[in-house]
């Protein structure tokens, strides 16, 4: 799927993201938060459209309060059995219509909108600017955001 903007995720790269948190590879998420880096494990993160991810947080604190100081943000996703890594790179926001909200929380895994089944958390959706990585002896991607 092409998105006219340098980035389109790949199938595999959907599937991936997607079954990540059922298939026990989280994805790790890196920001910065009151000037020093943080990592967080977010097994709610998803594909939200060709050229975003999405992340439902139950809480502000921590990466919903970084993203507004700093909206920079990386994912990483590894599977070590299929010797696959993904880097994303984007700018995260956090979406206020409930279309939008709605729309990042129903495609969130049950188990994670279990933790917030009044969906008081926070829809936070990632514009990609790159993606690279692959598997190993397999399919490669690099992918750029276009001016």
């Amino acid at each position: 799927m092409t998105t006219g903007l340098g980035i389109a995720l790949t199938d595999e790269i959907v599937e991936r993201v997607n079954s990540a948190q059922p298939s026990a590879k989280p994805i790790v998420v890196g920001y910065v938060k009151d000037g020093a880096p943080k990592l967080s494990l977010r097994g709610s993160t998803h594909v939200h459209s060709p050229d975003q991810l999405a992340i439902w947080a139950r809480k502000s604190a921590g990466l919903v309060e970084a993203i507004a100081e700093n909206p920079a943000i990386s994912l990483l996703y590894r599977d070590n059995e299929g010797r696959t890594t993904y880097v994303f790179v984007g700018r995260a926001r956090v979406a206020s219509d409930d279309e939008t909200r709605n729309a990042v929380y129903d495609a969130s895994p049950e188990f994670e909108r279990d933790h917030d089944p009044d969906r008081n958390g926070f829809a936070v959706v990632i514009d990609l600017d790159s993606v690279t990585g692959g598997t190993v002896g397999g399919t490669q991607v690099a992918q750029k955001r276009e001016p």
